[in-house]
C-alpha cells in the first residue's frame, strides 16, 4: 500500500504541476508563483514516483513526504481563507480540493508506513523461553 500511495502522489503532483505550467488557469494567483508552484509539482511528483519504485522505499524519505503533505494541506486551507492571494471563486475551490487530495495522500501513505512497519521478515519472530 506504501509504494501504491507514493506512486499515486507522484502522478497527481506530477499532472498537477504540468496543467499549472501548460494552462495556467485563472485562478487569481500572480502568474510567477504558478510557474513556481507548477515546476515544484513537477519535480515533487517525479521524485516521489521514483521513491515509490524502490523496493524498500526509505522510512525517513518517506516521513519527511507526509509530513510535507500535511504541512502542503495545512497551508492550502491557509492560503484559500487568509486572503494572501486575490483567488477567484474557483481558485479557492481548486486550492482546497487540491489540499484535501494531498491529506488523502499524506493518511495513505502514513497508513503504508505502519503497515510495512509493522510486518514480520521471516526468521526475525523471538525465540520463546523455555522454563527449564
Amino acid at each position: 500500500m506504501l509504494k501504491f500511495a507514493l506512486k499515486l502522489d507522484g502522478v497527481a503532483s506530477f499532472g498537477l504541476g504540468l496543467l499549472t505550467l501548460l494552462i495556467r488557469p485563472e485562478v487569481g494567483m500572480p502568474v510567477g508563483w504558478q510557474i513556481g508552484l507548477g515546476s515544484f509539482c513537477v519535480v515533487y511528483g517525479l521524485g516521489v514516483f521514483f521513491l515509490g519504485t524502490r523496493a524498500v522505499p526509505d522510512r525517513r524519505i518517506v516521513l519527511l513526504v507526509i509530513i510535507g503533505n500535511v504541512v502542503w494541506a495545512a497551508d492550502s486551507v491557509l492560503t484559500a481563507t487568509m486572503d494572501w492571494f486575490p483567488l477567484t471563486g474557483v481558485g479557492v475551490a481548486l486550492v482546497l480540493a487540491q489540499g484535501l487530495a494531498v491529506l488523502g495522500f499524506a493518511v495513505l501513505q502514513f497508513v503504508g508506513l505502519r503497515s510495512a512497519g509493522s510486518a514480520t521478515v521471516p526468521g526475525t519472530q523471538p525465540r520463546s523461553r523455555s522454563l527449564a
